[in-house]
């Protein structure tokens, strides 16, 4: 008896066997389902702060994702050909599948991020810190959406500050007359001709030409690309006065993303917003006290290169001016018809919403 069933056991066998097989060879094998590289659009290079956010993205989400998710920075803006201002049409058509950028540059696709760049709104990391966690920053990762934009998480450039080569600037008149390197935003056009300056559009390399040559007195960045770019070697003053906010918001193509399993997605906005805070602390290092230094020390292992931004360009001779109140004042006076003429485009419920979240009744 025994003898006899033997066969039938060993067909039951090989008939599971033959189920298995083709059970294997019909699901994906791991990673099969996934691009070999995904793209990263990053604007600046790799030894800027956010550069350094793009790299801890790429790292975190390999590990979370078990290396099924393997995402290449793309420096310098190389993906756009130096056009920086297109990253979020090229992500919403999915030509670049994912970027870490700052929202001056997505603000012609998204008007609404034309709200960090009202001048002297902001002013301070508590009140950012309450739009982007708040009503605010849902809002704009909603409008993101609308344009097939998958936000994942805040990052940040920081504060922007000015610096020249003639002058302190401590009063709307000092900047009379001064040009001024500046983004090509149109907000920050109108912002530095109600002040009296003329502004001028140009990338990084020919402002430095332009500083050498004294064709063009000063420029504004975060404190963080300042000491990346050594601006000691071209401007001996700065100022700083906070006069609007840089954040940075990783995002993915919405399209390419809602074909991602849950897992894959929790993972990869886990990275993002580690990511995030991991290069906040970077950019605000020596500018909040203690609380970024010691971030990046006990979540990350990171010491910092230069813990005081403030104290690094002293030491390379820089006259530092931090402005009073009343200072400030004068500046947010003077730019008075910029925000009135900003706040429509951007969206009046949004500002509204914006003040609720700061707990600003009044623009003071």
């Amino acid at each position: 008896m025994q003898i006899n069933r033997m066969p039938g056991r060993t067909a039951a066998a090989s008939l599971m066997m033959c189920f298995a097989m083709i059970l294997l060879l019909s699901s994906p094998c791991p990673g099969r389902e996934f691009k070999k590289e995904y793209k990263l659009q990053v604007t600046v290079g790799p030894n800027f702060y956010w550069g350094q956010g793009a790299a801890k993205f790429a790292e975190l989400v390999a590990e979370k994702t078990q290396g099924r998710i393997h995402i290449k920075p793309y420096y310098g803006s190389s993906l756009l050909q130096g056009a920086q201002l297109k990253s979020a049409q090229l992500v919403a058509k999915g030509v670049i599948d994912c970027a870490i950028e700052s929202t001056i540059n997505i603000s012609s696709v998204i008007p609404e991020c034309n709200l960090f760049s009202l001048p002297f709104f902001i002013n301070t990391f508590e009140n950012l810190d309450q739009l982007t966690r708040g009503q605010t920053g849902r809002e704009i990762f909603d409008a993101m959406k609308k344009k097939q934009l998958m936000p994942l998480a805040w990052g940040e450039n920081g504060f922007r500050q000015i610096t020249g080569s003639a002058h302190p600037i401590q009063a709307p008149a000092d900047l009379t007359g001064m040009k001024v390197r500046v983004v090509g935003s149109p907000i920050f056009i109108d912002i530095y001709r109600h002040l009296g300056a003329d502004p001028v559009n140009m990338n990084w390399g020919d402002a430095i030409t332009a500083f050498q040559q004294g064709v063009v007195d000063g420029q504004e960045n975060p404190a963080g690309v300042l000491l990346a770019v050594q601006i000691w070697q071209y401007h001996r003053y700065v100022t700083f006065w906070n006069y609007l906010a840089d954040p940075l918001i990783i995002y993915w193509n919405q399209r390419q993303w809602e074909k991602f399993p849950k897992d894959i997605q929790q993972a990869i906005e886990e990275a993002a917003r580690e990511a995030g805070r991991f290069e906040k602390a970077l950019c605000r290092a020596g500018l909040d006290g203690d609380t970024s230094v010691n971030i990046l020390k006990n979540e990350f292992n990171h010491t910092m290169a230069h813990p005081d931004p403030m104290a690094t360009l002293k030491q390379h001779d820089m006259t530092v001016t931090t402005l009073s109140k009343e200072q400030l004042a004068a500046f947010q006076a003077a730019t008075r018809p910029v925000y009135e003429k900003w706040v429509p485009k951007i969206g009046k419920t949004l500002v509204e919403t914006a003040k609720k979240d700061m707990q600003q009744i009044e623009r003071q």
